[in-house]
């Protein structure tokens, strides 16, 4: 993985690291960890004595301060206490503090921050479509919180600009090293990243159109519970457009058949709460191919990690292709 965007002690380390950070929780807490998945950041399954269950997240080097953490915990309590949404809630060690220091090997400082266990089924492509309404209903929720919060004080979270997504000094890499890119190949992207850039200057940041977004809903981060449709996973949350939370949606499966009408049902459960301009339904074409670039930079920034592998070789002449389809004015939905 690339050092810049990526974590590359091993998974001893961070286990150690996990289980240092975990001495700072009272007992109740204690118990055997286990590593679940490793993206940006390693996420433990914390399996206590009592019997509960905890999620602890340890955060790479090069992402995220102490203050940019704080904000994004502060948003997940407030959409519990304030619209009853069951996301995760960073539990307070000893001292009554929700974000652990340590001191990597490298001399680095990692943050972890522990969280009680959201349960749930994670879907995969193979879902009933009709689960994307609720998933629609879900987000337009956290939308119109974000337009109404008042932020604490020293409010920080990343700015998801088209700069920041796509660009070469983008959060996630620059998508052009991506391995496996053709000449051509990013010579049709490039296009299709200025085509987009033009079409959301244009469009705009007003406040109904810009603001706080969990910015990563794809699939696995939403879980399915007795018919309630859960988001987790907050570390990517900022400022971006609003509907950038449809394209996160369908993340790495823009080419699957089944995706127009994955956003089809989405469309449905959003306009339930809140209804969609004209403008905003134009856009979508340059937010999918947005954030199929910038899932690209992802991919090249993390090749060792099990998803990047997982997408298999056709996975980037789909890009290309559903670029080439943008340029030319076809959906960027749907098979070959």
């Amino acid at each position: 993985m690339n050092s810049r965007h990526a974590d590359n002690l091993d998974t001893s380390i961070l286990s150690q690291l996990a289980a240092q950070a975990m001495e700072a929780y009272p007992q109740a807490y204690q118990g055997k960890i286990r590593l679940l998945t490793r993206s940006e950041n390693a996420t433990f399954h914390i399996a206590a004595s009592s019997g509960e269950n905890y999620a602890l997240r340890l955060h790479r080097p090069h992402y995220h301060d102490k203050q940019s953490i704080t904000g994004e915990l502060a948003w997940l309590k407030a959409l519990q206490e304030d619209i009853g949404l069951t996301v995760p809630q960073a539990i307070p060690d000893r001292d009554g503090e929700v974000i652990q220091t340590l001191k990597a090997p490298d001399g680095a400082l990692r943050y972890a921050v522990l969280f009680n266990w959201v349960e749930g089924e994670m879907p995969t492509a193979d879902l009933d479509p009709s689960l994307f309404q609720r998933l629609g209903e879900v987000t337009a929720h956290l939308h119109q919180h974000s337009q109404r919060w008042e932020k604490p004080d020293n409010f920080k979270r990343l700015i998801w600009n088209h700069a920041n997504m796509v660009g070469a000094d983008g959060y996630w890499g620059d998508w052009r090293a991506t391995p496996g890119l053709d000449s051509n190949g990013i010579a049709i992207m490039r296009e299709a990243m200025g085509q987009i850039g033009q079409s959301l200057e244009k469009f705009g940041q007003s406040s109904d159109r810009y603001g706080l977004i969990h910015a990563d809903l794809r699939l696995t981060n939403i879980l399915i519970h007795e018919g309630d449709t859960r988001a987790i996973d907050f570390d990517d949350c900022g400022t971006g457009w609003f509907l950038h939370d449809l394209a996160a949606a369908i993340s790495f499966e823009e080419h699957h058949p089944a995706a127009p009408l994955w956003v089809e049902n989405w469309l449905k459960g959003y306009d339930r709460v809140q209804s969609l301009s004209r403008e905003e339904i134009d856009i979508l074409p340059a937010l999918f191919a947005q954030r199929r670039i910038q899932m690209t930079a992802w991919v090249g920034s993390h090749a060792d990690t099990d998803m990047a592998r997982s997408l298999g070789g056709d996975w980037l002449a789909h890009t290309v292709r559903l670029c080439r389809d943008y340029l030319d004015g076809k959906t960027p939905l749907g098979a070959a």
